[in-house]
């Protein structure tokens, strides 16, 4: 059954343009209220990020869910991941993110978690869209939710973060740049390195309600590279805005994305006979991350884009660690969803463990030269069904001859058909994504 609401990471747009408003959030809060009392009295989380419209829409929410009989706990602006751990130690029904991660601060979304801090079913999402779709009621004034905060949110969640390492676990004499991206990190995860020893400076921490993600972060990391050469530091680590995702600058001032991030913790686990199964990655991951796992004997399978399917793969196989090149890494064995400081601790225990520094650790992993350009459009027909297009992939597929690879996919999160060519020649991949995109483009106008 097809969704009209929930796309692949909950539902998420522009503040004030439909779905994205005030009314359709009460609408949602009183949908899922009674979606998770079926069995009787529930509890609720409430977390968000730090923009602005986070507190109208945490209002929405909270009017809707308490109509539904449901009582609701809030947590103010903390991780994504945080929400999802804090929903199962106090045992609630569900947790509800409000957040649009990496996006500008005038975007906005939803996002839940189980009562197990995993992704919703597919039949409680399929319930919660059919609910949206009835009359709008009240319990009776006895049974209406109640409404409470917890203070100690974030306390309880820097000692999770610090529960991933060994208690031995000291970083003194690293030197260490954060870059929270004004965003849900700005508290937490300064107080998590600092407390284990290492010597921390942070960026973008300093939240307005409207700079998150603005020109910081992980998705904007050249303030990032210019603080950790000035300052001599070991390493930087930039988080975006919901902390879900992180990636790395070495000494050097070079990125260390996803893809080698996953490489390290994977190669550690390994090592210490504690890497169950495989690598889960995604359609985007590097061909080279693959070929540098094989070298290491470590099965590695790709799932379709998005953390939802990385987990779903992990999950069916029993394997522990999968990510996104983007920095959305999973580590099973500590969390139950993607999570940026806790991915982090683990890269900085990985490197550690081998006395390495991280451009030293980042070198078994050699790259392919991968291009991804994105090309927007405005819906109507499929472009990746077009004639043209497939016809073109198919020709840049066969000039490669079986040096690299094509990959035309829609985003889940915005108009765009992103266009990927990867190979070992970066001239040529440049130039095979260049021609590709401008037929996608001419498809699409």
């Amino acid at each position: 059954m097809s969704r009209k609401y929930f796309g692949t990471d909950g539902i998420r747009g522009r503040v004030g343009q439909y779905p994205i408003t005030p009314d359709f959030m009460l609408k949602l809060g009183w949908a899922a209220g009674m979606a998770f009392r079926k069995q009787g009295k529930c509890r609720i989380l409430i977390g968000k990020d730090t923009r602005i419209s986070g507190y109208m829409f945490e209002s929405a929410l909270e009017a809707g869910l308490s109509a539904a009989g449901a009582d609701v706990m809030l947590l103010g602006p903390m991780p994504t991941p945080a929400i999802a751990y804090l929903t199962r130690t106090f045992h609630a029904e569900a947790g509800i993110v409000i957040s649009a991660s990496h996006n500008p601060h005038h975007d906005n979304g939803i996002k839940f978690f189980s009562g197990q801090g995993t992704k919703l079913p597919d039949e409680v999402e399929l319930m919660i869209e059919e609910l949206l779709d009835a009359p709008m009621t009240v319990v009776e004034s006895e049974q209406l939710g109640k409404v409470s905060r917890i203070n100690d949110a974030a306390g309880r969640y820097i000692e999770f973060c610090k529960s991933s390492v060994p208690t031995s676990t000291n970083f003194s004499g690293l030197k260490i740049v954060l870059d929270c991206a004004h965003g849900a990190a700005y508290k937490v995860a300064p107080a998590v390195f600092q407390e284990l020893g290492a010597e921390v400076s942070v960026l973008s921490a300093q939240p307005n309600g409207l700079n998150i993600n603005a020109d910081c972060g992980s998705t904007h990391i050249e303030n990032l590279q210019a603080e950790v050469t000035a300052r001599h530091a070991d390493l930087g680590i930039a988080f975006d805005g919901d902390a879900d995702r992180v990636l790395m600058v070495d000494h050097t001032g070079a990125v260390v994305d996803g893809d080698e991030l996953l490489f390290i913790i994977a190669r550690d686990l390994q090592a210490r006979g504690k890497l169950q199964g495989g690598v889960v990655g995604t359609l985007m991951s590097n061909l080279g991350l693959e070929l540098a796992l094989k070298e290491l004997d470590i099965p590695f399978v790709r799932a379709n884009v998005g953390d939802r399917y990385v987990i779903a793969e992990l999950l069916e196989r029993g394997w522990q660690v999968g990510g996104e090149n983007s920095g959305h890494l999973v580590c099973f064995q500590h969390v139950t969803t993607g999570d940026a400081i806790v991915a982090a601790l683990q890269v900085l225990l990985a490197i550690r463990r081998r006395g390495q520094s991280l451009a030293e650790a980042r070198q078994g992993l050699r790259k392919c030269p991968q291009v991804l350009v994105n090309v927007r459009f405005g819906g109507g027909v499929d472009p990746l069904k077009h004639p043209d297009v497939q016809a073109a992939s198919d020709s840049v597929t066969e000039r490669m001859a079986g040096r690299g690879r094509v990959l035309l996919r829609k985003s889940g999160t915005e108009p765009l058909v992103r266009v990927m060519v990867e190979g070992e020649d970066e001239t040529q991949v440049r130039a095979y994504a260049d021609e590709l995109a401008e037929i996608v483009s001419r498809v699409c106008a």
